[in-house]
């Protein structure tokens, strides 16, 4: 994040005019903590019903009506936001969807 700075700068001494010169600080925040990460899952013509609701109940640990509405959702919509916490817990439950290939993108 950069965070802009006005300074106003003045030589009494030699009353010289004002000079207003714009400072960019960068601040360095830890997103991880402050930003919601979203795990996104496609729509694809490769699985089947079975196969995504199967996988999401194996990297979420939801039950099974939430990964049926996921997966109606991501066929209907061509996607859907099936997590949002820390990057490092989107990136476990990525990776298990993954190991059927499935289609996924982690957004911050």
């Amino acid at each position: 994040m950069l965070i802009t700075i006005h300074y106003l700068f003045m030589a009494a001494i030699e009353k010289r005019p004002q000079i207003e010169v714009d400072v960019l600080i960068d601040v360095e925040e830890d997103e991880a903590i402050d930003t919601p990460w979203k795990l996104i899952l496609y729509d694809d013509d490769v699985h089947t019903f079975d196969e995504v609701i199967n996988q999401l109940i194996k990297a979420l640990a939801c039950s099974l009506p939430q990964a049926e509405e996921f997966t109606l959702k991501v066929h209907n919509e061509g996607k859907a936001n099936v997590y949002e916490g820390s990057f490092e817990e989107c990136l476990k439950r990525n990776a298990v969807l993954q190991e059927i290939q499935l289609i996924t993108e982690i957004k911050g």
